[in-house]
């Protein structure tokens, strides 16, 4: 062992533990042995901190089931040589050039398809947005809420929907934050506060599991609808991350909460509802969730396996409160979160005639089947609202135009890169003007408390019949 690796590895552990062992009175000739090979592994251990890329697959974002998977998949060397050894490979450098191999994060194709492109910069008809999150996307900034205001008035968006009302100060807040300037353009959705002040791993601190909690809620619904409030958004933690003090999730279907469904329905305020997610989050994410590459980026979106209960108990869960509650009306937040399989979407709304449905973030779901979607909106025109889940960029909100209004083929969804929700395209479905007035903003204005005014009040600042 040289003079200089003992001067740069004075405070290493084996130096320290062969001093030890020194003191301890084993042979000179144990100690330096014993030494050597506790030097020789520390090194190696040091090396393999420093440089994480030794002995991890190529993907940095895999989840622990995808890296087993990522190994059985690798292909052979192109010669057919066997392969002995694998160098670190920087996973930038895996893009697809000159032979390399391609990561699917990697993956940017660019369309050479060229079809008709019907550029709209604006809706048809007034719309009103049901589905946004001003609080949580924009974060209370006034800047953004004056932009925000700017795209609405370019594109014909008379108001939106805020979801993010949770009852008590955050509810204050939010209706101070949007109503100071533009009350005539924003109506407030509460929320319920399952958790209050307590610790997230404290469910059994949590309000909600005290005596009374369903009774108070309603309470305090029954005073937000008197200050204006429009409806109550239902979140998919509900289901999927509320717990009980044993550490079960709360059951949606649970009986504690029938007084705060019912008490909606006797206010005459909808509730919105999101529950599960799409059916690949709930899926194993292999070589055969077509969401892969979505769900390598955000592993912890996932809800597959035991710990998480089924895609379909959920819903069942969901439908059996919608028929428990017939006077309380309900939008399914995300096409019922089921655009999927739309017959199965059709035969609740047979079934279940307070339940009402909205498209946001889930166009790239309804375009790439644009002749079911079609026929679909048309036939349950009654029981469609608009919604995009924003606020989001102008060039998305254009998307929205485009899908429901044109013909056009083969066009993003999204202004991302890489799309996040499917790496496809999508197609326009160009719906009867009548289905397009009644999705945009008529059965909103029918459904939700204080729609119409602000309809109206728009249309007398814009000069609108």
């Amino acid at each position: 062992m040289s003079r200089n690796l003992l001067i740069v590895t004075t405070n290493s552990p084996a130096v320290l533990w062969a001093h030890r062992l020194r003191q301890a009175r084993i042979g000179r000739q144990h100690v330096q042995w014993l030494a050597g090979f506790s030097m020789m592994l520390w090194i190696v251990a040091s090396t393999l901190v420093a440089n994480p890329c030794y002995g991890q697959s190529d993907s940095t974002t895999q989840a622990p089931d995808q890296a087993s998977s990522a190994q059985r998949n690798t292909s052979p060397p192109a010669d057919g040589s066997a392969s002995t050894s694998k160098s670190p490979v920087d996973p930038e450098s895996l893009d697809g050039r000159d032979g390399r191999e391609l990561l699917l994060r990697n993956f940017r194709p660019k369309q050479k398809l060229r079809g008709k492109t019907t550029p709209l910069n604006r809706a048809t008809h007034p719309v009103v947005d049901v589905h946004t999150h001003f609080h949580y996307r924009l974060r209370d900034s006034d800047q953004a809420l004056e932009d925000y205001v700017g795209l609405m008035d370019r594109n014909r968006i008379a108001a939106c929907v805020s979801l993010d009302g949770k009852l008590g100060p955050q509810l204050k807040r939010h209706q101070e934050y949007l109503w100071t300037r533009y009350k005539d353009r924003f109506a407030i959705f509460a929320n319920v506060d399952w958790q209050g002040n307590a610790p997230q791993d404290r469910p059994d601190l949590w309000p909600c599991h005290r005596p009374g909690f369903a009774e108070d809620t309603a309470r305090l619904l029954e005073q937000a609808a008197a200050e204006g409030v429009s409806g109550l958004k239902l979140f998919k933690q509900f289901g999927l991350g509320y717990r009980n003090p044993d550490g079960t999730l709360l059951k949606i279907d649970d009986p504690r909460w029938d007084p705060i469904w019912a008490k909606c329905g006797e206010l005459g305020l909808p509730i919105i509802i999101h529950t599960a997610d799409p059916a690949a989050f709930f899926d194993p994410i292999d070589e055969t969730n077509e969401r892969w590459e979505e769900l390598s980026r955000h592993p912890d979106w996932s809800f597959h396996g035991p710990k998480w209960p089924s895609r379909q108990s959920l819903l069942d869960a969901r439908n059996r409160v919608i028929a428990r509650h017939p006077k309380t009306k309900f939008i399914g937040a995300h096409m019922a979160n089921h655009p999927e399989d739309l017959k199965v979407v059709a035969k609740w709304l047979d079934t279940y005639p307070n339940l009402y449905i909205e498209p946001s973030s889930r166009i790239a779901e309804l375009g790439r089947q644009p002749f079911t979607t079609r026929d679909f909106l048309i036939r349950y025109q009654d029981r469609i609202m608009f919604g995009t889940d924003g606020p989001f960029p102008e060039t998305r909100v254009h998307y929205y135009w485009r899908f429901f209004e044109t013909h056009d083929e083969s066009f993003p969804y999204s202004e991302k890169v890489p799309p996040p929700q499917g790496l496809w395209n999508i197609y326009g479905i160009k719906l009867p003007d009548e289905v397009l007035q009644k999705l945009y903003y008529k059965n909103a204005a029918k459904l939700i408390p204080g729609i119409q005014a602000r309809i109206n009040t728009w249309r007398s600042k814009n000069h609108t019949p």
